[in-house]
């Protein structure tokens, strides 16, 4: 990447690109470190500070990034634009209200995921007086096939979508219990299919397990997934292979139904 921000009026397309994955990569970097210095921003980024210093500027001026004593810091203006992304969501709205409920009912911790660009994503959740605090909020993300969830809405595609997913995958371990072969995560979609709900069996965190469903809306595309994470001691057995998913499949019906005729 080149040490200086050019003109994309004097500068070529790729310039262009560049300059944009350079301002990315400081909003991305502030974000991961919760504020950095200038200083600190150049040195990770192996930028020069005069780089650094024209983004953070700008960014400044337009309300995306705030000054404070530690050094700078993304801001408020970005929340402006989750909202509204999240917002533009299909019963966005009606998923929230079930997943507090499901929370409150289970104790555990409920969450609700959407897929983008691969992962699957926080879009809501809500902890129950039970849960465990271990998720790491809205907006994060997390490879699908390491997710109940995201089992879920893996397996709502037509094979075709799958086998093209599969191949943009990395499957990557998040943890030593990740399933990372195509063929097994295939055969644990197939059961799940049959069924209608998913495991997560500390795929995703040591010592928890979940199970999740699809929602789906009324012309048959999948919205998203719903699920309940907890320790894997409490969420065993019956459980978690009886109970729960008796629980989010009635859910997931119930969400269908209203989402279909809100």
């Amino acid at each position: 990447m080149p040490n200086s921000p050019i003109d994309a009026e004097n500068g070529t397309e790729a310039d262009s690109v560049r300059t944009a994955e350079t301002l990315f990569d400081v909003v991305q970097r502030l974000v991961a470190d919760d504020g950095a210095s200038l200083a600190e921003l150049a040195a990770e980024l192996d930028y020069a500070k005069s780089t650094v210093h024209r983004h953070l500027h700008t960014l400044e001026e337009l309300g995306y990034v705030v000054r404070r004593g530690d050094g700078y810091h993304v801001g408020l203006r970005f929340l402006e634009i989750g909202v509204t992304a999240r917002g533009s969501y299909r019963g966005y709205d009606l998923v929230r209200e079930k997943v507090e409920e499901i929370a409150e009912v289970t104790g555990e911790r409920a969450q609700f995921f959407v897929e983008e660009h691969g992962k699957a994503v926080y879009l809501a959740r809500a902890v129950g007086d039970r849960a465990v605090r271990t998720d790491p909020g809205i907006g994060s993300r997390i490879p699908l096939y390491a997710a109940s969830a995201g089992k879920a809405i893996l397996a709502e595609l037509s094979d075709p979508e799958l086998s093209d997913m599969f191949e943009r995958m990395s499957f990557e371990p998040v943890t030593a219990h990740t399933i990372t072969d195509p063929d097994e995560l295939r055969a644990e979609i197939e059961a799940g299919r049959e069924r209608g709900y998913y495991f997560n069996r500390e795929e995703s965190l040591l010592g928890t397990h979940a199970v999740g469903v699809a929602i789906c809306g009324p012309d048959g595309d999948v919205i998203g997934g719903l699920s309940v994470t907890g320790p894997s001691h409490r969420l065993d057995g019956e459980r978690l292979e009886s109970e729960l998913p008796k629980l989010l499949l009635g859910a997931a019906n119930e969400l269908e139904l209203n989402i279909a005729h809100s």
